[in-house]
């Protein structure tokens, strides 16, 4: 009876090893009794009674990413194009993960497809190519509220790719393309106005330049014509203080009046003016040939 006893006992110990589970982290076992809800397991070492207990799922609670494939949407302005979605998401309570919605990737999936069709309804093809973000940021908000009951949390959402029908992309290529070219004209048409400014800019300093420097020329020459005239009545004014202050005679005030006469007679003038002092000329003459002999 021996070898009974230790088939027991090896079925015994069979069951107590199988029933032992180990949870990994980041990882959650929802545990059913008789087929109802009992406990959800965490990470460590656990015990489930053997023919009562099972586990009915084990869930991943670390974030996960889910590729859609691309949607048919319609925009506003009636132009059909295909978008497709990524989420971001992570399981917060496993039992409701588990007995909230029955397929829950497929449940989120078609949730996407209607809210994506929702917002870009609302929107023109122009909006929905420069709204990224706004789509993304209203799609994250009803997503998360919506996957609530179903113990998900969206933590993200992004629009992956969006593809408007070949002759939309057609027109918006040549669109693109006339943009440029009108850019580029403008960059053109700004540079030759630059460049006339500068020349016509050049042209007026150099002309400004030139007035300078004649301005100064004729400043300096009309200086050394007045300090020449002021020289020349220097001169003047110290041969008549020589003059006084060696007492000259009426005889020689006389030769000195000739000397001026004579140079007027040198002159151009037609006409010239005798002052009324000299009323004697034989009187002149006679001093003049004294003084000559003297």
């Amino acid at each position: 009876m021996w070898w009974v006893w230790l088939i027991v006992a090896v079925i015994l110990l069979l069951l107590v090893v199988t029933n032992i589970k180990v949870v990994s982290q980041a990882q959650a076992f929802v545990l059913e009794r008789i087929g109802a809800y009992y406990k959800t397991w965490s990470v460590g070492l656990h015990f489930k009674v053997p023919f009562l207990d099972k586990v009915a799922k084990r869930v991943s609670i670390k974030e996960q990413v889910v590729d859609f494939p691309p949607q048919p949407v319609i925009t506003k302005d009636n132009v059909t194009m295909k978008i497709d979605t990524v989420i971001f998401f992570q399981i917060t309570d496993p039992k409701l993960f588990v007995y909230g919605v029955e397929r829950p990737m497929s449940a989120i999936e078609n949730l996407t497809a209607t809210t994506l069709r929702n917002l870009i309804g609302d929107l023109e093809l122009d909006e929905t190519l420069t709204s990224r973000d706004t789509v993304n940021t209203k799609m994250r908000s009803i997503l998360d509220e919506a996957t609530d009951p179903w113990g998900i949390k969206v933590n993200r959402v992004e629009l992956k790719n969006i593809m408007p029908p070949a002759e939309i992309q057609d027109a918006m290529e040549k669109q693109m393309k006339a943009e440029r070219q009108r850019r580029e004209s403008i960059l053109t048409a700004e540079g030759e106005k630059k460049s006339a400014i500068l020349v016509a800019e050049g042209q007026k300093q150099s002309a400004i330049l030139v007035a300078e420097a004649k301005k100064e020329a004729a400043i300096r020459e009309a200086e050394g014509q007045a300090e020449a005239i002021l020289k020349v009545q220097n001169a003047t004014a110290e041969g008549i203080k020589m003059l006084n202050s060696s007492k000259p005679t009426e005889k020689i005030l006389a030769l000195k009046s000739f000397d001026a006469l004579t140079n007027v007679a040198n002159g151009q003038a037609t006409k010239l003016i005798i002052p009324s002092e000299i009323q004697n000329i034989a009187g002149l003459t006679a001093s003049l040939k004294e003084l000559i002999k003297d």
